[in-house]
């Protein structure tokens, strides 16, 4: 490997190491990551000549000697970098600021007119969510450096191309280069679940597991994979896509245009338009409103919302078993808004998942409800754009 590049990916690893495990001393720098004493002295130099990282004193413990010159930790420069994160949702978006730390500078909601946009139409309305979440911090939008964005769909992150999104009115946007046009900065587009995957992984329950599944329920049904510590999307960039895995042959039509989907027997508008002769709701009626009307009518014995809520909660309980039987996940975290009901996690749903999966002297993995706002969403999208951040401080000081 060539000195430089070496020398890169040194900058590169000890950068994340810090991030991840900070206040942390040089000597656990280098037990740590393999890398000689000597090499983490210098590259840790390099990082705090670009101000990409900080001494700050550590704090002593009673087993420690008061002689010689005070200990430090290093960490993370907060101040170095200001990374936004941002989840669209069907009338709103959720934004928040992050430092180059990972801690929290402001968030901000936004309005946005329900249903399918234009693709310039959504990237307008990116750019004022941020332009205002950028000001109550006291900052301008030209001061962020990259923003990452949560979208519902098939997206090839990699490329930042949305094959489909409820949404935009068009398929095949490459809504990345879209929206680095109309802001102005870096951007990195994800599908929503992958980016919640992200946040469970750094922020949440998933730190301290190597392989976990995340399902999101909201107004679609949605699938983020860690497997080895490392987000899976797939060959295409575009894998993990559960809720359009086929649950029955030609059965109810999905949002994205298709036959069977698991979507369309769990999703808040599934519900919805299998139940809507169920009394009290009108086209007008908000959705979540309406999901509870349903769920609410079939406790209460409602021949219709009964049916629709058992078939929803089976076929729900069918998917989990077939992910655990693919890909025997440690952990698998229900999350999403839809998570304030209780229809798709009530005990009778995971005893039937378990009595799906296959048998094995072992426990079945622990199925967890994480009941995540927009913003942890949100937070999510920041994360995943802040590694690119980092990657990118490191290769400018190469050219210091």
């Amino acid at each position: 490997m060539p000195f430089g590049h070496q020398k890169v990916e040194s900058r590169r690893l000890l950068l994340r190491e810090i991030s991840q495990h900070g206040p942390v001393p040089r000597i656990d720098l280098a037990e740590h990551t393999g890398i000689s004493r000597a090499t983490v002295t210098s590259v840790t130099a390099d990082l705090l000549r670009g101000g990409l990282i900080e001494e700050v004193p550590r704090e002593s413990r009673s087993d420690e000697s008061a002689r010689g010159r005070p200990r430090v930790d290093l960490k993370i420069a907060g101040g170095a970098h200001l990374i936004a994160g941002l989840k669209v949702s069907n009338a709103s978006i959720s934004l928040v600021l992050l430092d180059f730390d990972g801690v929290d500078v402001m968030d901000h909601e936004c309005v946005i007119p329900m249903g399918r946009l234009a693709p310039d139409a959504l990237a307008g309305h990116i750019r004022s969510g941020l332009a205002d979440l950028a000001d109550k911090a006291g900052r301008r939008l030209s001061d962020i450096s990259a923003v990452g964005v949560g979208l519902a769909g098939v997206v090839d992150a990699e490329h930042g191309l949305v094959y489909w999104s409820p949404s935009l009115n068009q398929r095949n946007v490459p809504f990345g280069d879209v929206l680095r046009e109309a802001l102005g900065v870096s951007v990195y587009v994800d599908n929503d679940a992958n980016l919640v995957a992200m946040a469970e992984l750094t922020f949440g329950l998933g730190k301290s597991h190597s392989d976990f599944i995340v399902i999101t329920i909201e107004s679609g049904v949605g699938m983020g994979m860690v497997l080895g510590g490392q987000l899976y999307r797939g060959t295409r960039g575009c894998g993990a896509e559960f809720g359009h895995t086929k649950v029955h042959l030609d059965g109810a039509l999905c949002r994205c245009g298709q036959r069977g989907c698991l979507e369309a027997y769990v999703a808040d508008y599934a519900l919805v338009r299998e139940a809507s002769s169920v009394g009290g709701m009108s086209l007008t009626t908000p959705t979540n409103q309406a999901v509870a009307t349903v769920l609410r009518a079939a406790k209460n014995g409602d021949p219709t919302a009964r049916t629709v809520v058992d078939r929803a909660s089976k076929m729900f309980a069918m998917g989990l078993a077939n992910l655990v039987n693919i890909f025997d996940p440690e952990l698998v975290i229900l999350a999403g808004e839809q998570m304030q009901f209780d229809h798709l996690y009530a005990d009778t749903v995971i005893e039937e998942m378990r009595k799906s999966i296959v048998e094995i002297d072992k426990p079945a993995p622990e199925v967890v409800v994480h009941k995540w706002d927009n913003l942890m969403w949100a937070r999510g999208a920041a994360a995943y754009a802040l590694e690119f951040v980092q990657d990118t401080a490191v290769e400018a000081l190469e050219d210091a």
